[in-house]
């Protein structure tokens, strides 16, 4: 099939990958309310243009913690890529690379962090902390140690969420051996053959690589269990603690809430990532999007305010940063990428949603993402 559009990967891996894998990647919490409003929050905005101006010198460079990235969005952070696609995350991270653009490492992850850094050495890492001073101080010595430059800590995951469709999928952490688990492996041999032998052969059985300082469960398993730790120990005085071990930039993930976000500001974030976890933890929880407005306000335009979830189109790119985003994630279609065409499916992914946002910008009637503001927005009327 023709690839044109981010939603085309989705089909394509769909028909690739295992159904407990697909679930996982897809699927939300509960209902997956959440899920839907990422994508819904967007459609609630129309565009008004400008003409007859020259637009042929339009860029979509941007600045971002002192770095000049070639597009207004990046790669987020998603767990356990190695599994879906072979060598997940060191494929996302090069292709990110070579479009200039960031990419977040989950540390969910299942290839070791210091292998990625080495591969793209401006990776971004994302961590799951507990509130355990312990195992803080071990892992972000350890980011420090593997030369990361920017840090995120993601804020979102106090409770484990009810992802009911994995259940019903079969899919579970480690995955458990299953005479169903075999049969979807005998239904889908390009990912058995490609991916999961492949990294068998070639690295042996995949683990959680960065969860904490020391190495953590297989992905497959019938006894061993993944070590979750007690997340919801995790405070303020936590952030404070990584604030002061850590000197590089620091990023919070999973803001939702406009005090949260001055707060962590003035505890010494260098940015905050609105974030519902892409419909994954609160089922209900609304769009990033629709709380982007009053955080942006509250926190001024001088502090970085990026968002994800819900991003499929150059013009959700540019309805993001009309409404105060300095910068963009975008999650799922770039792992379905990774799962169709490995590190060349992803340059193709992000070179189709980078002109995208180029051409948009011209039809908008702009130069430059700058530019951008609610003068080019107006709220559409509620649809019945």
């Amino acid at each position: 099939m023709k690839l044109l559009s981010l939603d085309d990967y989705e089909t394509a891996a769909r028909r690739h990958l295992p159904r407990p894998i697909f679930a996982y990647i897809s699927g939300g919490a509960e209902d997956n309310a959440s899920l839907h409003d990422n994508r819904a929050a967007f459609a609630e905005y129309g565009f008004v243009t400008r003409v007859l101006r020259n637009v042929s010198q339009r860029s979509q460079a941007v600045e971002l913690f002192g770095r000049r990235h070639a597009s207004p969005f990046g790669i987020a952070p998603m767990g356990i890529s190695a599994l879906s696609a072979y060598r997940g995350d060191l494929v996302l991270a090069r292709a990110a690379a070579a479009a200039h653009v960031p990419m977040i490492m989950s540390g969910s992850s299942l290839i070791r962090l210091e292998d990625v850094i080495a591969a793209a050495p401006d990776t971004w890492f994302q961590a799951y902390l507990p509130g355990d001073t312990g195992k803080i101080e071990g892992l972000v010595d350890r980011v420090i140690r593997a030369g990361v430059k920017t840090l995120v800590l993601t804020v979102d995951t106090a409770v484990l969420a009810n992802r009911e469709n994995n259940v019903r999928a079969g899919f579970s952490t480690p995955l458990r051996p299953s005479l169903r688990l075999a049969w979807e492996g005998i239904t889908h041999p390009r990912w058995t053959v490609g991916t999961f032998l492949r990294t068998l052969a070639n690295h042996g059985m995949p683990h959680f690589e960065n969860s904490f300082a020391t190495r953590g469960a297989p992905i497959l398993s019938s006894s061993v269990m993944r070590d979750f730790a007690a997340k919801d120990h995790l405070d303020w005085e936590h952030l404070a603690l990584i604030r002061r071990r850590w000197n590089g930039t620091l990023v919070v993930k999973g803001i939702m809430s406009r005090d949260d976000a001055c707060k962590a500001r003035d505890m010494g974030a260098d940015g905050v990532i609105l974030s519902n976890h892409g419909g994954r933890q609160l089922d209900g929880t609304v769009s990033p999007l629709r709380v982007l407005p009053e955080v942006v306000a509250a926190l001024g335009p001088g502090f970085p305010v990026m968002m994800d979830s819900g991003i499929r189109r150059g013009t959700d790119v540019l309805k993001a940063l009309a409404l105060g985003a300095k910068f963009v994630f975008v999650g799922r279609p770039f792992q379905y990428a990774a799962v169709v065409g490995g590190e060349a499916g992803v340059r193709q992914a992000l070179r189709i949603l980078a002109d995208e946002v180029q051409r948009d910008l011209g039809l908008l009637g702009l130069v430059s993402v700058e530019e951008l503001d609610t003068a080019q927005l107006r709220a559409l009327a509620a649809r019945q």
